[in-house]
């Protein structure tokens, strides 16, 4: 309806900032909180326009918005690097809600391991190595990267890990580490590190709960496999 011109030239409560003052944020589209980010937009586009630009380019697929990075967002015309980055923050801003809720909580299955660690690894475009550390109730602790690598693999020192875990006492660990590539299947370099992990464990009385890979598709358990 208003495509092409200037937001200030719209009926005052069609203006994505006045719609969410008066009918709050989920009156909005996707759209139009993209645009309440950028601001503006360029030339004979408003901020509106360049966020359905923006959107239908990746289908709406908000997922693949989320894991842009500042160079892919730099090549939608209006889009400079102090719009990107503020895009790319308030992606890492939701990430670490997910995050910030789910701590304290009890990690007793794949199932919820998944679900604390996802929003960590869901917009990743390079391989990373964490691990969850817990206490004797299976209570998490906390959750520290190891480690990060490129597209296909990323180094893993195993000193770091029992440090980790002997720095807050921790008796159980879960480790996880994401596939970019969208590829469940463990790799023989992937067995080989967990058995070594496992054995080593054992040897100081820390359990290796599980191993986690996770993709955007879902995720792979060696416990549920009985791997470990």
């Amino acid at each position: 309806m208003y495509q092409n011109q200037p937001i200030k030239d719209w009926v005052i409560e069609d203006r994505p900032r006045e719609k969410m003052i008066q009918r709050g944020l989920g009156a909005l589209t996707d759209s139009e909180l993209v645009a309440l980010l950028l601001g503006t937009g360029y030339k004979k586009a408003s901020a509106v326009d360049l966020s359905k630009e923006i959107l239908t380019e990746l289908n709406n697929d908000l997922d693949l918005f989320a894991r842009m990075s500042c160079d892919d967002l730099c090549k939608f015309k209006g889009i400079g690097k102090a719009k990107a980055t503020i895009l790319m923050a308030s992606f890492e801003l939701g990430r670490r809600r997910d995050v910030f809720s789910r701590k304290d909580m009890i990690i007793n299955c794949s199932e919820k391991s998944y679900l604390y660690f996802r929003p960590i690894f869901g917009d990743l475009n390079v391989e990373e190595f964490h691990i969850g550390l817990l206490n004797q109730r299976n209570k998490l602790i906390k959750s520290v990267k190891i480690s990060q690598g490129g597209i296909s693999s990323t180094s893993v020192d195993i000193r770091l890990i029992f440090k980790a875990a002997l720095d807050v006492y921790a008796t159980r660990i879960i480790l996880v580490h994401n596939h970019p590539s969208g590829n469940l299947t463990p790799s023989i370099q992937d067995n080989k590190l967990t058995s070594k992990i496992v054995e080593l464990g054992k040897m100081i009385e820390i359990n290796v709960m599980d191993h986690l890979i996770i993709t955007n598709n879902g995720y792979f358990s060696y416990a549920d496999k009985n791997l470990l």
